[in-house]
């Protein structure tokens, strides 16, 4: 087969893209077009017309024509299917079938084009790889926007439970009868005081006609007047809470969170020893079962912010039976890590880095082992004689996780409608532009290990993969703990904050 080029045109002959696959000028291409309406027999439905040099195979598309020009040596019958799935790329991205949503999406059209077609030959791919090589769609994206958007919800709760608490103080202050406190010292910098003083309007506006007007006047800190502030500036707090709440609580911690911690919000008091329990996921499985590859990557990461507390130990708890292979950072004592688990610098008169983050062990797991799968996933597209009637499972392997913010994303064909949803534990969303069904479920744990989702649609089997699943968890895949954190000197514990996090990269079902 040798495809010339692909053209979508109207009834008269006229071009609004085509894409030519082979080396054409624009007066061959505008003039094989315009010939073509005149060859056509009026009253017969033939799909090709031939002349002496080129055969234009076409489809009509309402008032308009998909039309392949070919050799005439080329395949017919490979003509014919590659129409049809140039026919159905277009209703991907244009609404309607008119000329200007023609003109409008043309680019797109033209990146479709040339993933069906390389060179006049045409390239082994269906609908579901062409929208999925076209859009480039991020996952890490999805996981980003979810975690913001969590961020944002804990922040608000975090606000007001703070703002609840500075009240309570108040009114205890003036229950006793001494001055209100201003709170302008709440926190280390201008933005810590700005945002206490801020937060506390917002919920105290209520309480105005109850506050003595001695309360907002003035302090000798000079801070204390904030706490009068209204309108305006409490809107635009409130609207970079919305826009930065990543920063926000990133802040309070006064450090640079990784990718991975940025998931799960840490913990409300970080102290001056804080250590972060970090995984991320990468696996492949297949649809018949079988697991093609997993990867798992983790890293304990230590950050010290008290110069006191940098000649410490921490002790931990491996745990692990699936299979970790374990690195210590070059600066610790290796062989003390493998006789005691024990964490500690080589040199020890020396201290941690204070007030930097330093990956103290990472861990990695690959396999092919099915046994390892965290969450299963079974798709059973069966074809019906209305359409294709899909049953979808899973099932937690592993009971001692408890996953969170569970999406599996299946593909659903294009141009069909929305799908007739039957039984269903949880949410779903069809979306009808990207051509996707998302199926959301808030928790996945030993309580709640298995559910389905049934759906009838019309479509072929292989429409339905892949299948991606994305998942947060606070608990880790691999059993490896930080049990207790130690003074190299004397050996009494440090206080120290845990912030865990296990999130997916890559959760494909193909």
């Amino acid at each position: 087969m040798v495809l010339l080029a692909a053209a979508v045109c109207t009834k008269a002959g006229k071009a609004i893209v085509s894409r030519q696959f082979v080396e054409m000028t624009r007066t061959r291409v505008e003039g094989l077009l315009a010939a073509f309406p005149k060859l056509m027999n009026t009253g017969k439905q033939h799909t090709f017309v031939e002349t002496d040099s080129v055969r234009y195979v076409y489809q009509p598309l309402e008032k308009l024509y998909m039309v392949l020009i070919t050799t005439k040596n080329s395949n017919i019958l490979e003509d014919l299917e590659t129409l049809r799935l140039f026919s159905r790329v277009i209703p991907e991205y244009c609404r309607v079938l008119e000329e200007s949503e023609i003109s409008e999406h043309c680019f797109d059209l033209i990146f479709a084009f040339d993933e069906i077609v390389a060179l006049g030959y045409r390239e082994n791919v269906n609908l579901a790889q062409i929208r999925t090589f076209t859009e480039m769609d991020s996952h890490e994206e999805k996981v980003f926007r979810a975690v913001r958007e969590t961020q944002e919800r804990e922040a608000k709760a975090e606000m007001k439970r703070k703002a609840k608490e500075l009240q309570r103080a108040r009114q205890d202050a003036e229950r006793a009868g001494r001055k209100s406190p201003g709170f302008g010292g709440f926190g280390n910098s201008g933005m810590s005081s700005y945002t206490s003083a801020t937060i506390i309007t917002d919920t105290m506006e209520p309480e105005k006609p109850k506050v003595s007007p001695a309360t907002v006047r003035p302090s000798s800190s000079g801070k204390a007047l904030k706490l009068g502030v209204k309108g305006k500036e409490v809107d635009n707090f409130v609207d970079k809470l919305k826009s930065e709440g990543e920063n926000i609580v990133s802040s309070s911690a006064g450090r640079k969170a990784s990718e991975a911690s940025k998931v799960l919000q840490p913990p409300v008091n970080i102290e001056s020893v804080h250590l972060r329990v970090e995984e991320k996921m990468s696996l492949t499985c297949g649809r018949d079962g079988g697991l093609q590859n997993m990867e798992v990557l983790g890293m304990i990461t230590l950050r010290v912010t008290d110069e006191k507390n940098g000649r410490i130990s921490i002790l931990l708890n491996n745990n692990d039976k699936k299979g970790a292979q374990l690195q210590t950072h070059p600066h610790v004592d290796k062989k003390l890590f493998t006789t005691e688990s024990l964490i500690g610098l080589k040199n020890q008169d020396k201290s941690f880095p204070l007030n930097s983050d330093l990956g103290v062990l990472k861990w990695r797991i690959q396999s092919t082992d099915e046994s390892l799968i965290p969450l299963t996933i079974n798709c059973w597209p069966s074809e019906s004689g209305s359409g294709c009637d899909v049953n979808i499972e899973y099932e937690l392997q592993d009971e001692g996780l408890e996953l969170n913010d569970v999406i599996i994303t299946i593909p659903v064909p294009p141009g069909v409608g929305a799908p007739v949803v039957g039984d269903l534990d949880g949410q779903y969303n069809h979306d009808s532009r990207k051509n996707f069904l998302e199926w959301s479920l808030p928790v996945i744990d030993e309580k709640n290990k298995s559910g389905s989702l049934e759906f009838s649609i019309d479509g072929k089997p292989n429409d339905f993969f892949p299948i991606n699943v994305s998942f947060v968890s606070k608990r880790n895949f691999c059993d490896i703990q930080v049990a207790k954190v130690t003074y190299i000197e004397g050996g009494s514990p440090v206080k120290f904050s845990l912030e865990t996090s296990f999130v997916v990269d890559k959760y494909e079902i193909l």
